[in-house]
């Protein structure tokens, strides 16, 4: 199958002096989003050769720990649907909400 087009989806990293993120934005220019400001990113890479992860978690200094609470939380529903998406695995995409309910009573939010 050929590929018919390609996407970019282009991430800034503003850094301070100790290369620590100040500031953080994203374009998406097939997705209407150009140059949006974001305050954490969390990119996770399959590499099929080693059969592992690779992880980028960034975020700014200014990136309110209760903000950061309810990102962890939101992430860990979106994974719980994409799992069940790619895999049909109803069952265990049940155990993951379960888990983000669980999460989500302890951190009260």
């Amino acid at each position: 199958m050929a590929i018919a087009h390609t996407s970019k989806i282009e991430f800034k990293v503003g850094l301070d002096e100790n290369k620590v993120p100040e500031a953080l934005s994203w374009t998406a220019e097939d997705g209407g989003i150009t140059n949006e400001e974001a305050k954490a990113i969390m990119i996770s890479v399959w590499d099929h050769k080693a059969k592992d992860t690779l992880r980028m978690d960034l975020w700014t200094k200014d990136m309110p720990v209760d903000e950061m609470k309810q990102f962890f939380h939101q992430t860990l529903v979106s994974m719980a649907n994409t799992f069940e998406r790619a895999t049909n695995d109803d069952k265990m995409s049940a155990t993951m909400r379960d888990f983000c309910a669980y999460f989500a009573e302890k951190l009260e939010l």
